[in-house]
């Protein structure tokens, strides 16, 4: 017997909700592709759980959950008639009421509720749907997306303050009654990006911008004639009033005010009631940043061809994130990570494995963002004046829209205040915090892990001038390189540039671009300087019992799949100033490494004894100031800095470098350093038993603590990365630390690539 599709709907009314407002509504893109409401099949919004699905995947949540109703969404771009008269512009601005058209296409917007398996399809308004399913299409509908609350929130990641004139605000009570809609500015004629003046119920337009856009000015101006220090934009204003824009004029910012509810009552405006119809200052803010045409400023104006196909897809700048997607691009053309995620993984095989929220996982995402980028499905040409069937396909300006990774973005970054945010980042370090989030979601599964393709053993052997010797070992995703400028190729050349520079500096004159020499340094020679010998000052030597100078050289125990170098541009010039090279570096073809492969202990070489230095001898250890102010300059803690020093025996900066970043998150990183820095290490008890009822032995569990500073996730991850680790080498001091890291699992290659 045939249901018919009213009948089904109210079948299933228990499997639709009706959406809070702090739930999480995804409705701009889907959760394992990058589809969206404009993808040739839409957008499917389960109304259950309000996660979104192309075309191609919802019938996956359907099999996976049973949740069959669903918010089809479709954009469909509007026709623009061919002999359209463009309109005379009005203010000097592009892309709003007025001012020049930028010629962004509209799109058209449709509804329909949908039921699986069938694909039953209900149209969307329609008073004969159920109340429930019309108040849930309505409030998703109405809702700000998650994907687009994110990423307002990562722009404005410093939060929003209580401002002291919010909280001591003195209102006026004139008999001014405030409407839900409807208004306009008191002094003109402008009826939207209004303020309301919270002390005297005044309605009033914004400030004009640089470009013409905004308001009269009306608002400041009134606020400086009286002093009257809040306002809130009309229009922003809903049952969420922390999402409100409120503005402090003294604090010249955004900001909370914990009063709302009562200062908007006072002139009689119910919240509740209001929608949302204006962007506040920060979307607008963000929408700038967004929307900006990049490729002004790009390719030193030069004109260049497209390209599309598997790939070759773009990722779309989503707030200062060309630091993400340089470095995304760059691990996602490596065979590892291309097999791990692409070849090897389907986005079926993931979505299965993933939550119930498949947004918050990482190998969900990282799954989507190879498809995304490998497949070919988003690159392809998406032509201007594409509406226009008339207009010959050779004279259309073929682009590519690219991918929004914003999904990947909230996941990797959870964890990462700095990354979290849409500031400007170090690719460096992001590609450092990637590649350890890699590792931890491949934890025991050593060979699904694609970010051992970038590890490798680095071997510092350190002669003490007692003639014995000690040897460290760690492992790195990076091979850090100074660069050595009195080895540039180019120094004839430097040396007429020095002289022209003096001459027109003399004469007031500037240096042309074109007219600039570098100094030119080959990269062999900086891999020749990573295993050249280093002296070290105030090594603490446990044969000798005291500070001493060493020499220190180093080597690589593994080479790896892929090398990344970073070099080190930034250089202490005197008085601890840093500077900023300004150097070009030649790459040959082929880079040969072999010569740095470490020896390791040679036969008749003596190590140092084990042990560490007594309370006493502690005393005398303190920080090479070197490096520390080097350490500084990169914009460390000079307290972390003076310990990372202390605890590497004064080594060097790079030794410094990566204890500091490995013991950022210690608990006791911020104490002081005691006199007795150095002594034997106080483990926690009770984290001890944490781990013993893991099935640790205690001992290790101990000596596991101390290695991470006390901090249990990361002992748990040194056990594991450790396994041959035993009681006695875990006590060992940094002369036999080649036996606490594991080079098994390494990939070890050729010296030549």
């Amino acid at each position: 017997m045939t249901i018919e599709p009213m009948d089904l709907l109210r079948s299933y009314l228990s499997r639709v909700r009706i959406p809070e407002p702090t739930n999480r509504i995804y409705k701009h893109e889907c959760c394992i592709s990058f589809d969206s409401p404009r993808s040739e099949g839409g957008l499917f919004i389960d109304m259950c759980t309000f996660l979104a699905f192309g075309k191609d995947f919802v019938g996956w949540n359907y099999e996976k959950t049973g949740n069959p109703v669903y918010l089809h969404i479709k954009q469909t771009k509007k026709l623009v008639p061919e002999d359209r008269p463009s309109k005379k512009p009005t203010l000097l601005a592009i892309g709003v009421d007025g001012g020049f058209d930028n010629n962004e296409p509209e799109y058209e917007e449709t509804h329909s509720v949908v039921i699986l398996p069938e694909y039953v399809s209900l149209p969307f308004p329609s008073v004969e749907l159920p109340e429930k399913v019309r108040l849930a299409v309505d409030a998703i509908v109405l809702a700000e997306g998650t994907e687009r609350k994110e990423q307002l929130a990562a722009w404005t990641a410093d939060k929003k303050k209580v401002s002291s004139y919010a909280t001591n605000l003195q209102q006026i009570d004139n008999g001014v009654v405030i409407p839900p809609s409807g208004w306009k500015c008191a002094k003109c004629d402008k009826a939207d990006n209004l303020w309301l003046n919270l002390t005297d119920g005044m309605i009033l337009c914004e400030r004009k911008n640089w470009d013409g856009t905004g308001g009269n000015n009306h608002a400041f101006e009134h606020y400086q004639e009286t002093g009257y220090p809040i306002a809130v934009k009309l229009g922003t204003i809903t049952a969420d009033l922390e999402a409100a824009d409120v503005y402090s004029y003294p604090d010249d910012e955004s900001v909370l005010d914990p009063q709302l509810a009562q200062h908007l009552a006072f002139f009689g405006l119910d919240f509740s009631s209001l929608r949302k119809t204006e962007m506040t200052t920060a979307e607008r803010e963000l929408d700038h940043n967004t929307n900006f045409d990049w490729n002004r400023i790009q390719e030193s104006g030069q004109e260049v061809d497209p390209i599309f196909g598997p790939g070759y897809t773009g990722l779309v700048n989503i707030g200062n994130s060309c630091y993400m997607a340089a470095t995304i691009q760059v691990v996602f053309s490596t065979r590892s990570f291309t097999s791990r995620y692409y070849l090897n993984q389907s986005l079926k095989k993931a979505f299965e494995m993933s939550p119930a929220d498949p947004t918050v996982d990482l190998n969900m995402q990282l799954t989507k963002l190879a498809h995304g980028i490998l497949s070919g499905k988003y690159s392809v040409p998406a032509f201007e004046n594409d509406e226009k069937e008339n207009v010959a396909t050779s004279t259309r300006t073929a682009k590519q829209e690219g991918i929004r990774p914003h999904m990947f973005k909230s996941v990797i970054a959870a964890s990462h205040p700095e990354f979290s945010s849409t500031q400007q980042q170090d690719a460096l370090e992001f590609f450092l915090h990637f590649l350890d989030q890699v590792e931890r979601a491949n934890t025991g599964k050593t060979e699904l892990d694609p970010s051992r393709s970038f590890k490798f053993g680095i071997e510092d052997r350190i002669l003490c001038s007692s003639g014995k010797v000690t040897y460290n070992r760690r492992n790195d995703y990076i091979l850090s390189l100074n660069i050595p400028l009195h080895e540039a190729t180019n120094e004839e050349e430097l040396e007429s540039f020095h002289k022209l520079k003096a001459e027109k500096l003399a004469e007031g004159k500037e240096i042309n671009a074109n007219e600039i020499v570098r100094p030119r340094v080959p990269l062999e020679t900086c891999l020749v300087n990573f295993s050249a010998p280093e002296e070290i000052q105030d090594f603490y030597s446990t044969a000798l019992k005291a500070k001493t100078t060493a020499l220190k050289t180093a080597g690589l125990t593994s080479f790896p799949d892929y090398l990344v170098l970073h070099m080190r541009r930034f250089v202490m010039e005197a008085g601890r100033e840093p500077k900023k090279l300004d150097v070009h570096i030649d790459v040959p073809d082929i880079i040969d490494i072999s010569h740095m492969r470490s020896k390791g202990q040679q036969s008749g070489e003596e190590l140092l004894p084990d042990g560490v230095p007594g309370e006493q001898d502690s005393n005398k250890i303190s920080a090479n100031e070197e490096i520390v102010a080097q350490l500084v300059s990169m914009g460390f803690n000079h307290l972390h800095c003076q310990k990372a020093a202390i605890n590497t025996s004064n080594v060097g900066v790079e030794e410094a470098m990566n204890w500091l970043l490995s013991h950022m998150d210690d608990p006791d990183i911020d104490n002081p350093i005691s006199k007795g820095h150095g002594s034997e290490t106080i483990v926690d008890q009770s984290k001890v038993d944490i781990l013993i009822s893991f099935g640790f032995e205690e001992e290790i569990a101990r000596n596991a603590l101390k290695a991470s500073g006390g901090d249990i996730e990361k002992a748990t991850d040194w056990i594991f990365n450790n396994p041959d680790a035993s009681v006695s080498s875990m006590d060992a001091s940094p002369s036999n630390a080649e036996s606490t890291t594991n080079d098994v699992n390494l990939p070890d290659g050729g010296g030549s690539k």
